[in-house]
């Protein structure tokens, strides 16, 4: 399975990239939004999309709406992975077409959890 991870902060996409690999993910990382659908334009077209909310060029929500506007990324599933909390921020992030939100500080486990509910678990992982 692969996965793209777009998030400003270095740390970060690799704290998540390193989880996803270890679920058995090939994962690509992108800095913001547009370079993640660079990325997607290349012709990368991952299973599943773990992004950030507040980054520079693109934030999150506009990476989704731009997802979504796009019949060839349909079938691409897009989990939020933010410190955006509030339930307004929830809410409007489904709306734009993200299928799940992980709020930030999150454990290995809750990626975990949030990928079976998703069916993203690669099968020698699920539980």
């Amino acid at each position: 399975m692969r996965a793209l991870v777009i998030d400003d902060s270095k740390v970060m996409r690799r704290i998540v990239a390193g989880i996803l690999e270890g679920l058995g993910y090939e994962v690509q990382q992108a800095g913001h939004g547009r370079e993640g659908l660079d990325v997607l334009e290349g012709g990368y077209v991952p299973d599943l999309v773990c992004v950030d909310w507040n980054m520079p060029v693109m934030d999150g929500l506009q990476f989704v709406s731009a997802v979504r506007s796009n019949p060839a990324w349909r079938q691409v599933t897009i989990m939020m992975v933010t410190s955006e909390s509030e339930h307004g921020q929830i809410v409007r992030a489904l709306a734009a077409g993200a299928h799940e939100y992980v709020i930030k500080p999150f454990t290995a486990d809750a990626i975990r959890d949030k990928l079976a509910l998703l069916g993203l678990l690669p099968e020698e992982v699920v539980l």
